[in-house]
């Protein structure tokens, strides 16, 4: 059961990166993040945004499947 949830969901972000990846292909505007020690080369802002929405999704997918784990 906890296998195939996390199937789902591991499928379901990788679904929108590729979504990501092929939604940004003509994207003109590009940033660079600034780190604690360097900065990153210059990035679409929609890819910037788009990899944090999925790296939130995947957390919080992974962190409720843990917790709804523990009580049953």
């Amino acid at each position: 059961m906890v296998l195939k949830k996390l199937l789902f969901i591991f499928t379901f972000n990788i679904s929108l990166f590729l979504l990501l990846i092929v939604g940004i292909q003509n994207s003109a505007s590009r940033k660079k993040i600034n780190l604690v020690a360097k900065e990153t080369v210059n990035l679409p802002i929609s890819f910037i945004m788009g990899v944090n929405f999925i790296t939130g999704s995947l957390v919080g997918s992974i962190l409720i499947l843990n917790n709804t784990k523990k009580k049953e």
